[in-house]
């Protein structure tokens, strides 16, 4: 991701769950260029930190993702351009931050929810997450950048990946009137791929 300039410098931030519960996450201050597995912070299965770097201050969102989706076994959470450009645009829906340019974004993400403004590192953010009780995978800090729940490290990038993509969809059309599937394609989706879709 960092060599595709997904997210530059020290930005982002990752963490997946280990086999006894416990967790690695990248470390505070890190770029995804130059990560030493060494250095990662550990957790144990009781969210203690008992090795490696302190973790990055992301910390409460990785948690709250964590603790409200029981199917989460990894988060990634980037810096990525175009879907930062699309979060400040004035006319975004914040209930369905991304439109429905492609199948691929819904049936990887489900409804993506713009949440607020939050400086780096706020608790507030987790609290936002835990808000809204496990229905989303995904969600967009405004201004801020993109973060993912997979059911792995595998699975979470490729979401991401995903929404970036179509962030960049959305910008690169924007204004042109691009066709975007209709809610009648959008509900064949949801139903054929058993797609998160709350309302």
């Amino acid at each position: 991701m960092f060599d595709r300039g997904l997210t530059g410098g020290s930005t982002g931030n990752i963490s997946a769950r280990t086999q006894d519960g416990g967790l690695l996450v990248s470390p505070t201050g890190t770029s995804f260029g130059r990560l030493d597995p060494a250095r990662l912070s550990h957790f144990d299965a009781d969210g203690v930190h008992i090795g490696g770097d302190a973790p990055t201050k992301e910390m409460p969102l990785h948690t709250a993702f964590y603790d409200t989706r029981s199917s989460a076994g990894a988060i990634v959470h980037l810096h990525s351009c175009h879907s930062v450009a699309l979060s400040m645009m004035p006319d975004v829906d914040p209930d369905n931050f991304l439109p429905p340019l492609t199948p691929y974004g819904l049936m990887k993400l489900g409804r993506v929810k713009l949440l607020p403004f939050f400086l780096p590192g706020d608790p507030e953010m987790g609290t936002a997450v835990r808000g809204l009780a496990g229905k989303r995978s995904a969600v967009m800090l405004a201004n801020h950048g993109p973060v993912v729940a997979g059911k792995d490290i595998e699975a979470a990038c490729n979401a991401i990946e995903e929404l970036e993509d179509t962030a960049r969809l959305a910008m690169m059309t924007r204004g042109m009137g691009a066709r975007a599937l209709t809610d009648a394609q959008v509900q064949a989706l949801v139903t054929k791929f058993d797609i998160e879709w709350d309302t």
